[in-house]
């Protein structure tokens, strides 16, 4: 039975590494930039930004999947199955890295915020230089944990008939009736997070000083 399912286990991975991807180099810059709009921002950007953070946070991703794709051709926003996904979860993804590393620049002491000016080193060069290395390195653990959530999030695609890791052994297990297909899917996604963790390892290691 293994050797039948494995091409479209193989298939279902394909698209959920592609989503997992795409996702993160969407989401993570996108979440830096939110975060120092909410931090830096006037007041009534800051605010909207809160709002937009409350409603990503306080709603399930499942929800926002499917508002994206079954909700919006109602209003005449009509999305193919693969863009609707990036969307929604893109959209999600970045409220949660928002506050992150809105939570790494408030923990940097604001003495040090004071020496650049006094120093006269140029705001835009020290946050470079100075603050930024900090930021990244308070807000790697708890990014690694959105990471790591994010690769089994992608389950969740299979709402709108796309045929990620998940939907491809659950059709294996209804075909063949047994649990077999299931413990593939669910080692393969050991697979993954532990790979993931590992390389988010490497990085952390990387970035002490």
């Amino acid at each position: 039975m293994i050797t039948e399912i494995i091409p479209a286990l193989l298939d279902g991975l394909k698209m959920t590494l592609l989503l997992f991807f795409i996702i993160l180099i969407i989401s993570i810059p996108l979440g830096f930039l939110v975060a120092l709009a909410r931090v830096y921002a006037p007041k009534f950007i800051s605010f909207f930004i809160q709002v937009y953070i409350y409603i990503m946070r306080g709603s399930p991703l499942l929800l926002q999947l499917m508002i994206v794709f079954f909700g919006l051709p109602l209003v005449g926003i009509t999305l193919d199955r693969f863009s609707a996904a990036i969307i929604a979860f893109s959209l999600n993804y970045v409220a949660y890295y928002a506050e992150i590393f809105r939570g790494g620049i408030i923990a940097v002491p604001v003495g040090q915020f004071e020496a650049i000016q006094v120093l006269g080193i140029g705001k835009i060069r020290g946050f470079q230089r100075i603050i930024l290395p900090q930021v990244f390195r308070v807000v790697l653990p708890s990014v690694g944990n959105e990471v790591i959530s994010l690769v089994k999030d992608t389950s969740l695609i299979y709402v709108i008939g796309l045929g990620e890791l998940l939907r491809a052994g659950q059709i294996a297990a209804n075909t063949y009736a047994s649990l077999i297909p299931f413990v593939a899917v669910g080692l393969v996604y050991l697979a993954i997070t532990g790979i993931v963790t590992l390389g988010l390892n490497q990085i952390e290691k990387k970035v002490r000083f």
